[in-house]
């Protein structure tokens, strides 16, 4: 490394303390995305929170909980929000401590230079290489739009962070930087991916059908995304591509076991490209100096536009209830937030555009509540309070362990007749008799 870019480091390089001094009352802060969390500036701030007001605090999905919240329990100082809720928002807003920032994930990039100004950006980044750039590892999707805006930015250093090669506004030129932060190197938090139930198998059995050789997959985190990597890895499925928002542990199978290859791809060939990740040490270690992965913004990688330039994009995404008009709720349950939009909304319509492409949302027919009763997640309307997060016109693709319903083309009661088919046999006649009512079910467009 050169002597120049050394002294622009020693000079830039000061405490924690002393970097948020920068913050003022009225400010907001970017925290950074996912993982990426500045834990030695949160920390900091949170000692002086109670000389300053009007602090708004904004991430993308809180992995950490932050200092913050014990030093100004009320929200006297600082409030926190959020553009997609995991457990600790969850909990947060539940207590009144945190909001939720509605957005299409896509369009986040474009909000933030057209009409936000981040005061101060606080991010967490892998060391200085040796051009002088700080790599923004595991977390690409909005952190270069903050970046342009921000009137100071601050670099914490985490050795931990992987070197995560990009397309674009995946690092920062310690020339645009205000000041450089040695954190304690932290492990970054890990999401181990959650062991698939009996019922995961029957709903992964329909999707596999849809996953055909040369497609382009995107997959989210959790018990059911993992088990079909996992039955994809034993197929005889070849020549596979990826194309997605969130990067998970259950590719990096896929990729060891030759199903990756992206040949297929009509952009960014041969590559695996994603916005953010988030899973276990081997995803990370994986993603460190791959040139097989390429880390793009958001408003590039979950472009309908883009995602639809690949062929036969299969999309798959979970969903918290369907009602019978084919309204998708995926990040509420009722006024409950649990969630965001996230990138669901950019997918299922991406994929639709892309040839061959299907766009899915999963779930299971039931959930069973705390004190044993057992619910329909298919419903005649969605209950109060509950979120669209796909309107019926987009709605392509909804499979629950009783089969697939495709939706384009059909009218509302072919719709409701295709959505009852996969319920729980034991809620369908309960369906008929509501969408009876609602004047989607007569008599003249029965079968039976």
């Amino acid at each position: 490394m050169n002597s120049r870019l050394m002294n622009d480091y020693k000079k830039k390089l000061v405490t924690a303390a002393e970097a948020v001094k920068v913050v003022n009352s009225g400010d907001m802060v970017f925290y950074g995305e996912f993982v990426m969390f500045p834990e030695s500036l949160d920390e900091a701030l949170a000692e002086r929170i109670h000389d300053l007001s009007d602090i708004e605090v904004r991430s993308v999905c809180f992995t950490r909980l932050s200092k913050i919240i014990a030093q100004d329990p009320e929200s006297k100082h600082a409030i926190i929000n959020d553009y997609h809720f995991g457990g600790i928002s969850r909990k947060l807003h539940s207590s009144n401590q945190c909001n939720y920032i509605p957005i299409t994930y896509h369009q986040v990039p474009r909000i933030i230079r057209k009409y936000l100004t981040p005061d101060v950006a606080f991010i967490s980044a892998a060391p200085m290489d040796n051009s002088g750039y700080f790599n923004f590892g595991l977390a690409n999707s909005i952190t270069g739009a903050n970046l342009s805006k921000a009137k100071k930015i601050v670099v914490e250093v985490n050795e931990n962070v992987p070197y995560c090669l990009g397309g674009n506004f995946e690092s920062i030129h310690i020339s645009s930087v205000d000041f450089i932060v040695e954190g304690k190197n932290n492990p970054l938090p890990e999401v181990p991916p959650a062991p698939p139930k009996d019922i995961d198998r029957k709903i992964a059995d329909h999707i596999l059908k849809e996953i055909v050789d040369g497609a382009t997959l995107q997959l989210g985190i959790g018990g059911l995304p993992n088990l079909i990597g996992q039955m994809i890895a034993e197929s005889d499925l070849k020549d596979l591509g990826i194309h997605t928002e969130m990067l998970v542990d259950s590719m990096v199978n896929l990729y060891e076991t030759g199903k990756i290859s992206g040949r297929k791809k009509t952009v960014d060939h041969f590559k695996m490209t994603y916005t953010f990740a988030m899973g276990t040490k081997k995803l990370y270690d994986f993603l460190h100096m791959n040139p097989t992965c390429a880390s793009y913004p958001v408003n590039y990688v979950n472009d309908p536009r883009i995602i639809a330039l690949n062929p036969k994009v299969t999309a798959i995404n979970n969903a918290v209830e369907v009602d019978l008009f084919s309204q998708v709720c995926s990040e509420s349950a009722g006024y409950r937030h649990v969630s965001g939009t996230g990138g669901q909304l950019d997918f299922i319509f991406g994929a639709f555009n892309s040839s061959g492409g299907k766009g899915i949302i999963s779930m299971t027919s039931t959930y069973t509540e705390k004190d044993g009763t057992v619910k329909s997640r298919i419903v005649p309307t969605l209950q109060a309070g509950a979120i669209v997060t796909v309107p019926r016109s987009i709605a392509h693709y909804v499979v629950t362990e009783y089969g697939m319903a495709m939706l384009k083309g059909k009218s509302t009661y072919q719709r409701a007749e295709a959505l009852i088919n996969i319920a729980h046999p034991d809620f369908r006649e309960m369906l008929i008799a509501e969408a009876t009512k609602m004047n989607i079910w007569t008599r003249t467009n029965r079968q039976d």
